[in-house]
Formats: structure tokens, C-alpha cells, sequence
């Protein structure tokens, strides 16, 4: 069996990042499709003689599978198309959202793969597996020991990390500017992970922070310091989940999914209070944290990996297909041949 990772995205790296270790201790042969802005922030554990470039090198690896982090794949690559999805937005109508290039969905928990069955009745042509999103894995395995030490954050403070969406129905930050420097302690340290699509001017006003208190984050990766925080701050963004997955307590701002899965304040002058909250008490949400990650995504045993490959050798092995044929698709076909001829960044 040949695997082929198509990743357009920087952020996709830690998706794929458990599955091509799961493939290297099996001795399974795989390649990395890469962009340009993949290729800039690669690995050092990918291996050059692994990594394509051209699309013309992907064709003639003939892959089984091309598993595929984001929305869009190319229609030119053989073998069998694996949606593995981004993020863990699960709410959200775009993450359900059929776009006629893939021919399996691996979906994170039940609550996503009974939204899924409702659309493969709809249009028969692509299967449902349910395996888990393989970036929890990456977070659950990360190697976490001293990791405020290896961040160079203070180990004697607590620590609070606010993500927030850059979405303007759903975020955050600008509702949340001026209270920050109001409510910060002495013993606390706090970092700050925005979106690349976040306002500029709302970024900047959180630089302006005392450094000694505060960390902006600039293109960095978040699960490093997702082990490194005692809380998390957000709204409807799906990082969430991923920090729920360390069972530590969770603030949302007028959050518009689950609000019962940590302490949701709708005015910002609750923060400090809820903050204070999640300190005295950080097991307050236990139960609500596993319910929701028991329909989300249930699969904490690290073997999420594990689960995806064996899933699709079956499919193979067992040659189960779909009830009908994908849809010919031309106006996506034409988008991917457009991104991938004028684009830099996207695959070529």
C-alpha cells in the first residue's frame, strides 16, 4: 500500500505528523506532497528523498490513498481521496461542507459521522469512516516534560493562553482589549495565539502589553503551549477542543457551540471572576469536558493513527466502494489547476 500526504497549509504539518510516524515504524512506503510555505516550515524529521514537489513526481508515485488535511485535493493524483480535515469546528455548516473531491471522510467522533451519514445518503458516492482526528495524537503524545523551560515561560506563575477566531461573528479580541491589562496579576503570564487572518490593528493593541506579563505568539505552532498553560481563553474557535483533550478548565466569550463545556461569561468584565474560578477549581468542568469530547472526538488512547490505516487497508482489501460514482466536478477541477499553475503557496 502507497500513501501520499497532500498538505497546502503550514498548520497542516501536526496532522500528518503522528501519521507519518505510525507509517515509518510500520516500514509503509509514503510520500509528502508539499507547497512552497509547507516546504519553508518542514520537519526536520521529514526526510528530503520523501517530499514531492511537482506534481508530475506525485502522479507517477501512484498512490493507494492521497489523505488530505484541508478542503481542496488535486483530481490529477491516482488513488483514493482521504479527507482528514483542518480542525475540530465541528459546529460550524462549512465543516460540512461537500466539495466533490474525496472518496472517504475519516470523521473525529459521533456527533461529526452522524452529520456525515445524513450527507453519504444524499449523495452515495463517498464512505464514512470514524477514526478520530489524527492531530490529537500529536497533542496527546507531545513531548511536554519541561516545556515552560524548553518556551523559556516562567514556571513559578500561572499561566493563561488566550486563542481566540479571527471570524467576525465569532471573535473575541476586540471585545476583550480593554479588560485585559485591567485584570492581570503579578503571578500570572500570559500568551496570546491569533489567527493570520486576525485584524492587524487588534493584534498590535495586545503587543502593547508589559513583556513581562505578556507573550504574543507570531507564527507558531499552538500545542506546545497548549501543555504549557493552566487555562485557555477563547470563544467559538475549535482549539478549544484541542486543549479539552488535556482535561484543564476552559473560559469562552459568548461562545456559540457547547457553552456547558467550561465557564461561558458574556461581558468582558467577567473575565477576571471566571479566571479566578478556573484557579480555585480547575476540575469544576470535568464531567462537562468529557461529555463533549465523547461525542467530538472520543479517541484519547493515542492510536488515532493506528485506527486511520487499518481503516483504509480494509477498504482495499475488502474492495468496498461507494454506491455511485464521484460527480465529474468541472468548476473545482479548473479552481485546482488555476491554484496550482499562478499561486505560489499553493501545490503545483
Amino acid at each position: 500500500m502507497k500513501y501520499l500526504f497532500y498538505i497546502a497549509k503550514a498548520y497542516s504539518i501536526p496532522i500528518i505528523h503522528p501519521l507519518a510516524q505510525y507509517l515509518n515504524e510500520q516500514g509503509a512506503e509514503y510520500r509528502f506532497y508539499v507547497s512552497d510555505k509547507v516546504m519553508e516550515r518542514k520537519p526536520a524529521s521529514w526526510h528530503n528523498d520523501k517530499i514531492l514537489i511537482r506534481l508530475k513526481d506525485a502522479r507517477k508515485f501512484k498512490p493507494d490513498f492521497v489523505l488530505c488535511p484541508g478542503n481542496f485535493v488535486d483530481f490529477r493524483i491516482p488513488g483514493k481521496k482521504v479527507q482528514l480535515f483542518h480542525g475540530l469546528g465541528v459546529e460550524k455548516d462549512v465543516h460540512y461542507k461537500i466539495r466533490h473531491f474525496f472518496d472517504v471522510y475519516l470523521t473525529s467522533g459521533p456527533y461529526v459521522t452522524n452529520r456525515y451519514k445524513k450527507l453519504q445518503d444524499k449523495y452515495g458516492y463517498f464512505l464514512i469512516r470514524e477514526t478520530g482526528w489524527p492531530k490529537i495524537d500529536y497533542i496527546l503524545n507531545y513531548p511536554a516534560e519541561h516545556i515552560r523551560r524548553e518556551l523559556n515561560l516562567p514556571e513559578n506563575r500561572k499561566v493563561i493562553l488566550y486563542a481566540p477566531t479571527f471570524s467576525t461573528k465569532h471573535e473575541s479580541a476586540s471585545s476583550l482589549t480593554d479588560i485585559i491589562p485591567k485584570i492581570m496579576k503579578d503571578d500570572e503570564y500570559w500568551i496570546f495565539k491569533f489567527h493570520e487572518l486576525m485584524d492587524p490593528d487588534v493584534i498590535q493593541a495586545y503587543r502593547a502589553l508589559d513583556q513581562l506579563k505578556a507573550l504574543v505568539l507570531t507564527d507558531a505552532e499552538i500545542t506546545p503551549y497548549l501543555h504549557a498553560s493552566d487555562v485557555m481563553i477563547s470563544d467559538t474557535s475549535s482549539v478549544v477542543y484541542e486543549f479539552m483533550v488535556l482535561d484543564k478548565p476552559i473560559i469562552t466569550f459568548r461562545t456559540q457551540a457547547r457553552p456547558d463545556k467550561g465557564i461561558d461569561i458574556k461581558e468582558a468584565d467577567e473575565l477576571r471572576t471566571a479566571l479566578d474560578r478556573c484557579f480555585n477549581n480547575p476540575d469544576e468542568f470535568k464531567a462537562n469536558r468529557r461529555r463533549n469530547l465523547a461525542e467530538i472526538n472520543p479517541y484519547l488512547d493515542g492510536k488515532i493513527s493506528e485506527r486511520v490505516f487499518k481503516e483504509l487497508e480494509q477498504i482495499i482489501n475488502e474492495n468496498i466502494k461507494a454506491e455511485k460514482r464521484k460527480p465529474f466536478n468541472l468548476f473545482r477541477k479548473m479552481q485546482i489547476i488555476y491554484h496550482g499553475i499562478f499561486r505560489k503557496g499553493y501545490l503545483r
